[in-house]
């Protein structure tokens, strides 16, 4: 399978997300890629951390939802993109969450954050709400894919919980801001998940101003396979359940673990 993650900027404008987010879709069809991985609020991204954004949520069969289906049906592709959820009563916080949908533009199911970005002097809780952990995967010419967001990636539970559930690869749409060791932290942990867990790891990052981009492919032994840097663009590489099996045969940490993960 080959996979492609898909970054740029989103901003309040969510047109111009979405001409965007096509144009990336079309990029990756274009190499033959059977998945693309589009970031974290793709639908539309306010920068101020004090803004309400329930007035701009939508459903998860929405405008955004019904065109990210259509660019999927259009180009044969599987999409993973990021939204902003509105509240299923029409009331209260929306959720942060992220659509899959496979080539004919079906979805594979929706992930709802778990863990709300509430560090580094930031408060998404603050306009956004938490959800209780659904593991969300789904299989894609033979290989298992479980999906997380941004923040999660920093909870090594979070992608043992996906692989518990049979991921063979996580992919991690984000917008992870910028900031003193910020993209550090991001390429370790993407490694650490995927060296821990022996499954591919897939982050696809906001770029700047706000966000670091640095979008990658790891493989299940924690190389970079592929990666986009700063600016928008798209990275991607071949994922095989075969390579996933041969680094579990070598490093069959899974196999040899002692706990396991629950959720409160």
């Amino acid at each position: 399978m080959l996979a492609t993650v898909a970054q740029f900027a989103a901003t309040t404008d969510k047109a111009a997300n979405l001409k965007a987010a096509a144009d990336l879709v079309a990029t990756a069809a274009a190499r033959g890629s059977d998945l693309v991985v589009l970031p974290e609020n793709s639908m539309y991204t306010n920068p101020d951390p004090l803004a309400d954004v329930s007035g701009d949520a939508e459903a998860v069969d929405g405008p955004f939802a019904t065109a990210i289906a259509a660019l999927a049906k259009e180009y044969g592709i599987a999409v993973v993109a990021g939204m902003t959820e509105a509240a299923a009563d029409g009331s209260g916080k929306p959720s942060n969450t992220v659509l899959a949908v496979d080539r004919a533009g079906e979805q594979f199911g929706v992930y709802r954050k778990v863990h709300l970005y509430d560090a580094f002097g930031y408060r998404e809780s603050d306009r956004i709400q938490a959800q209780p952990a659904k593991a969300l995967t789904f299989t894609l010419d033979g290989l298992t894919v479980g999906v997380m967001t941004c923040y999660d990636l920093r909870f090594p539970e979070m992608a043992r919980f996906l692989v518990d559930a049979g991921a063979e690869a996580v992919v991690v749409p984000a917008a992870w801001v910028a900031g003193p060791v910020k993209e550090d932290h991001w390429t370790t942990l993407l490694r650490a998940r995927a060296i821990e867990n022996t499954v591919y790891v897939l982050g696809c990052g906001q770029t700047g101003p706000v966000s670091c981009g640095q979008s990658a492919i790891v493989d299940p032994m924690g190389q970079i396979a592929a990666s986009a840097g700063e600016t928008p663009g798209v990275a991607s590489a071949v994922l095989e359940s075969a390579r996933v099996a041969e680094v579990r045969a070598k490093n069959p940490s899974l196999a040899n673990r002692r706990f396991s993960v629950t959720f409160d």
